[in-house]
């Protein structure tokens, strides 16, 4: 192609970088006139910094990054879009060997149900409480990310208080394994591998996983410089467009022990392809046994790549719960605009794919998958939170009055 255009996207070394990784590899990047350097980070804070200052015209991104600097949270001014989204699920909660030991005492043991270990947290948070030890620590990878509001919702809706009962300090995702090695925290969430290495390396158990906590909701997203989107439109939509593609190829079946063979390479995830293979396909080694999760991490199935806007909302709406941001309509205008559908609807227009009509939709209603009507094979959910609750973002307000710490 006689036009290429030189894009820099920042990346961490997990297993939903894959879409970025298959669309260089696998040259969908290139067959778009895009020649992508990828730029591997060891934090998210870095990341932020550097497509700050230029470094990176687009990233691999926690999902709530580009709404948490579009409403003034991060130390550096920066205006962000997020026009796709990089897959569902691939977080899993792990906790040390001698906490896992503990909930397994009350009744903690598949990882497929979140709300047996959280009743077994619970109890054992209030036995250390009763016998004078100190409070439990885990970790996240970033106040502003999926991982901190999947770890507290879960924490909340079983019954413990995410600020009084413990502590939640911020971690690096690849210093996971060391740091629970170490005896440094007693838990963490964060993306795969890092559960399934620390697992391995004897230290941890799986507790539980993203997708059984809120099933098929959104982790990484491609963060944009909105002036950059702006100034670069035609190469950006190539981009999205390689993508798109990348992602499908990265939810074939049969394409997964090639995608674990590529992720593997020292440049990515630098980790054994056996081991990445396992989360591709959702079989997970617990710690406690194996276990299947047919839905651990969707690249492309039920719309996987749409922004959506109430996925936006919902975690704005944490934001508010936690205290990083007061609740004002002109807020919540900033996260939903934070998505852009729009951008990815006319991205995608030349490929002649079937794409939502809608920016938004009831959270956590679908309890099978949903053909969307008009679509083709277009098909959404199940998508359930596992507490039973749904988001509805037209109700934010009752939403995010009716949520209370427990």
């Amino acid at each position: 192609m006689a036009d290429t255009h030189a894009i820099a996207a920042g990346f961490l070394p997990l297993l939903d970088s894959a879409v970025l990784v298959a669309a260089k590899e696998k040259g969908f990047a290139e067959d778009e006139g895009i020649d992508l350097a990828l730029v591997r980070e060891t934090s998210w804070a870095s990341v932020r910094d550097r497509i700050a200052v230029g470094h990176f015209e687009v990233a691999h991104m926690l999902a709530p990054m580009p709404i948490a600097a579009n409403l003034g949270l991060t130390p550096i001014r920066l205006d962000l879009v997020a026009p796709m989204v990089l897959g569902l699920g691939g977080n899993a909660i792990s906790v040390s060997n001698g906490l896992w030991a503990a909930m397994a005492g009350e009744g903690a043991g598949s990882a497929g149900d979140p709300a047996a270990a959280g009743r077994a947290l619970r109890i054992v948070i209030e036995t250390r409480r009763n016998a004078g030890l100190g409070r439990l620590q885990f970790a996240v990878v970033h106040p502003h990310s999926g991982h901190n509001f999947e770890l507290r919702y879960w924490l909340a809706a079983s019954g413990i208080d995410a600020e009084a009962d413990l502590d939640i300090v911020i971690l690096s995702p690849p210093l996971m394994p060391d740091a629970i090695a170490a005896g440094r925290i007693d838990g963490f969430c964060v993306g795969e591998p890092w559960s399934s290495v620390a697992v391995a390396e004897g230290h941890a158990h799986i507790a539980t996983v993203k997708a059984a906590i809120w099933r098929s909701s959104p982790e990484k997203v491609l963060g944009v410089r909105a002036d950059w989107a702006v100034a670069h439109q035609d190469t950006l939509f190539r981009l999205m467009r390689a993508l798109y593609q990348a992602a499908e190829w990265c939810g074939m079946a049969g394409n997964r022990a090639e995608l674990a063979e590529i992720l593997a390479g020292e440049r990515y995830l630098g980790r054994p392809a056996e081991l990445l293979l396992g989360a591709l396909d959702g079989r997970l080694d617990t710690g406690h046994g194996p276990q299947a999760f047919p839905d651990f991490f969707l690249p492309f199935e039920r719309a996987a790549t749409f922004p959506w806007r109430s996925h936006a909302l919902w975690f704005y709406a944490q934001m508010v719960r936690w205290g990083q941001v007061a609740h004002s309509a002109a807020n919540a205008e900033t996260a939903q605009t934070s998505f852009r559908p729009d951008l990815y609807r006319t991205a995608l227009q030349p490929l002649g794919v079937s794409v939502p009509a809608v920016d938004m939709k009831v959270e956590g209603a679908l309890s099978g998958v949903l053909p969307m009507a008009g679509t083709g094979e277009l098909a959404l959910g199940p998508d359930g939170f596992f507490d039973g609750a749904t988001f509805d973002p037209e109700r934010l307000g009752a939403y995010i009055a009716g949520q209370r710490r427990r």
